[in-house]
């Protein structure tokens, strides 16, 4: 049995049928974005994926607030959310104004905030 064989007949494993439903492959293949899109999008999810900095994210859907006052209340170190936060600056998921010696910092926009309500939504179904 060759290598094209073995691969039908995993597929057929799979499927009761083995037939490739061309019309369909076709249309949601001309739908997929470009590779580089799907790439970024992983890495952007990637950013999810600590709860340090889902934690921050949380904390700053709820107020904007400065370093202090987010290490203050996640018990951590100044130094420890000022790391997580140029990670989440990097990928554009917060953004920072000054007040005076103050840096302030939010969420970037909403689609923060609905990625953060959609995925507690989906693990509290």
């Amino acid at each position: 049995m060759d290598v094209q064989d073995e691969k039908k007949q995993e597929q057929a494993e799979i499927c009761e049928e083995y037939k490739v439903h061309t019309d369909i492959v076709n249309q949601v293949e001309e739908m997929m974005p470009p590779e580089e899109q799907l790439y970024d999008l992983a890495e952007l999810f990637k950013v999810f994926g600590d709860s340090t900095r889902i934690k921050i994210l949380f904390v700053l859907a709820k107020s904007e607030m400065c370093v202090c006052d987010i290490a203050q209340l996640l018990h951590m170190t100044q130094s420890a959310i000022s790391h997580q936060l140029r990670v989440l600056k990097q990928n554009r998921l917060v953004r920072f104004k000054r007040e005076g010696k103050s840096i302030i910092y939010s969420l970037s926009d909403n689609h923060v905030k609905t990625i953060l309500q959609m995925g507690m939504e989906h693990i509290l179904e």
